[in-house]
């Protein structure tokens, strides 16, 4: 049997699906249609509505294959990767994109060891070369100093984790019409040595910058750490985050969460403002894709201007005091 279609992963929590869910489905959607092929959602998990399912339908896939159970409710490894490599064996998927959430980046090298595939994680671009329809896989590699591009010529699936906030989902559109199948699940398939006791969340990595509508981010140029308490107060009056250069991180200026960039995050929200910050390319890689960008910097050259929407030459120390001074008297 050949191996056809393009797979993504849609991710859950308490019955709602996650936005990486349908961002994937952007970059699902592009490569299916480059090869011709379906596009598939998989969704393994506890009780999900239909119209959630369908959502997925009107975000870009053309079927939805649920495997619902209420031992699928919590997030176990083992369980999953019995249950994918399942769906693998069955159906034989070309490409299987995931998330690079902790639930992918912990899924997908498990499925791959297993069913001995090729796995390329954290891509920040893919594409199909012509000839072959290998799925190229691009990701930032040496600190995030080149990209790499990566292919799995010689094995099937080819499966790829993909950086969150990479790609915008696509708008919804309530004329698609799609298959939604639910797939029975396999008692056989609980790994019976895992039992779920809880989750323990990371106070430090619950700074999620990539979920925020505006990011105030500082560089090198803030000179030092106490400047960063400028940027902290034009990000609250704001309503918005703090994010940082790697400059600044390695400065210990602020922490690897809110670190944008190749060798950090990727964000997408609606206001980006860049302070101090020049724009070298693994950056930029990070924020280029944001709504609005406004930068401001002492140096008219300076590459971050480019890919800026209101650019501002001057010094950041009178310019951002003065921000925070108007937000202020306007009760901000």
């Amino acid at each position: 049997m050949d191996y056809k279609g393009v797979w993504t992963i849609a991710e859950v929590n308490n019955g709602q699906l996650k936005s990486v869910s349908f961002e994937l489905l952007s970059r699902g959607r592009k490569l299916a249609d480059e090869i011709n092929e379906e596009l598939v959602s998989v969704l393994i998990g506890g009780k999900v509505d239909d119209n959630t399912l369908q959502e997925l339908i009107h975000r870009g896939a053309d079927r939805v294959l649920f495997v619902e159970d209420e031992n699928l409710d919590g997030f176990v490894v083992e369980t999953y990767s019995n249950v994918l490599s399942d769906l693998i064996a069955e159906k034989k998927p070309e490409i299987i994109l995931a998330a690079a959430t902790v639930n992918g980046r912990t899924l997908m090298p498990h499925v791959a060891m297993k069913i001995h595939a090729g796995l390329t994680a954290d891509c920040t671009e893919l594409s199909i070369e012509p000839e072959t329809n290998n799925l190229l896989q691009t990701r930032p590699a040496i600190g995030g100093n080149i990209l790499a591009t990566i292919k799995s010529p010689d094995n099937r699936p080819q499966m790829a984790t993909v950086r969150p906030k990479s790609s915008r989902p696509l708008d919804i559109d309530e004329s698609r019409e799609g298959i939604i199948e639910r797939v029975v699940f396999k008692t056989e398939l609980i790994d019976t040595r895992v039992k779920r006791l809880g989750v323990i969340i990371n106070e430090e990595e619950d700074i999620n910058i990539q979920e925020s509508d505006i990011v105030v981010s500082g560089g090198k140029g803030m000179k030092k750490v106490d400047n960063f308490k400028m940027i902290s107060e034009l990000a609250h009056r704001l309503g918005g985050v703090v994010g940082a250069s790697r400059d600044a991180v390695d400065r210990g200026w602020a922490k690897y969460p809110q670190q944008v960039g190749l060798s950090g995050k990727t964000v997408t929200p609606n206001f980006y403002f860049a302070f101090g910050i020049s724009g070298a390319i693994q950056h930029l890689a990070g924020m280029k894709t944001a709504e609005t960008i406004i930068s401001v910097n002492s140096d008219e050259d300076a590459t971050i201007f480019q890919v800026s929407d209101f650019g501002i030459v001057g010094d950041l120390f009178e310019v951002l005091p003065l921000l925070n001074e108007k937000l202020a008297k306007e009760g901000k």
